[in-house]
């Protein structure tokens, strides 16, 4: 058995407080302080210190809450739901609709890869997206 001052180890002891821990848990506590010194080391010499003036929009990536559990779920149920419509379309349809939306390709690309009219991609999309709405309420 080893005795640890806890203030050592975490910064919200503020006097000395000394436990009797086992060596393993002892030796634990020594090389995550050890790493987390390295770590200031490494990013104080690497100057990767961050401002919230610097304008590259940081500032909104640290005020963003990760998502809970429940908000993860919904979001891969309702991927899920999406993919079941996609593919409950029609074959020109889906493809164009992931084409268009999924790829980021214009309708006039989606016309010239496909040899058909500009017209003709708009309506198969509408209809397809009018198709995966219908589709979609009923999951």
């Amino acid at each position: 058995m080893t005795t640890i001052n806890l203030r050592d180890f975490f910064y919200w002891y503020i006097t000395d407080e000394p436990l009797e821990v086992s060596d393993e848990v002892a030796a634990v506590l020594r090389s995550d302080k050890r790493y987390e010194e390295r770590h200031y080391e490494r990013r104080k010499r690497n100057k990767a210190q961050y401002s919230l003036d610097a304008g590259d929009g940081i500032e909104n990536h640290i005020v963003e809450l990760e998502p809970s559990a429940q908000e993860i779920l919904e979001r891969k149920e309702r991927f899920c739901h999406l993919c079941r419509a996609l593919n409950s379309l029609p074959e020109a349809q889906g493809r164009r609709i992931d084409a268009h939306l999924i790829l980021g390709k214009s309708v006039r690309e989606i016309a010239d890869d496909e040899g058909v009219s500009v017209r003709a991609v708009q309506i198969a999309i509408r209809q397809g997206l009018d198709n995966m709405k219908k589709n979609f309420k009923n999951f």
